[in-house]
């Protein structure tokens, strides 16, 4: 696992430690991590702190143009919210751990020109897989459908 994505699957660990969703990703511009974060929706009670959101967040306020030379990785597929924010600064490239737990929008991000890769992680598996299944109410609740 290259070190970026092994950073996002640390995130993703603490997130899971602190009894949240364990989704987690870096920025990186130039081969250095410029913002990381994990899924925050438990944590903070909020709708929107998703693991991509929380490292955009934690980058801070940063020219478009740094954006544009941006690489994201995440350890899940982006869902349409994240996927909106990364078309919306022009992030040319996403590293996705895996997408088999959750498919996300990576037809839209390649349809926008968007570089995507999986790397199809076991270790980004193995932690969602073990998350949806002690969790399956709050992961219901994080991707929005209503637990039947």
């Amino acid at each position: 696992m290259d070190e970026f994505l092994k950073a996002a699957l640390e995130e993703a660990e603490k997130g899971y430690r602190e009894g949240g969703i364990p989704i987690g990703s870096v920025i990186v511009h130039n081969g250095r991590i410029i913002g990381r974060g994990h899924n925050q929706r438990v944590q903070k009670g909020s709708p929107v702190l998703h693991g991509e959101m929380d490292a955009l967040e934690n980058a801070g306020r940063l020219p478009a143009s740094v954006y544009r030379e941006c690489v994201l990785y995440t350890t899940l597929s982006p869902c349409p919210m994240c996927t909106g924010a990364i078309l919306l600064y022009e992030i040319p490239k996403v590293v996705i751990g895996e997408h088999r737990t959750f498919m996300g929008e990576e037809k839209l991000l390649a349809s926008r020109g968007v570089e995507v890769v999986v790397a199809d992680s076991p270790e980004c598996r193995a932690l969602m897989e073990k998350f949806i299944r002690e969790q399956p109410g709050l992961w219901s609740e994080d991707i929005g459908i209503d637990e039947e």
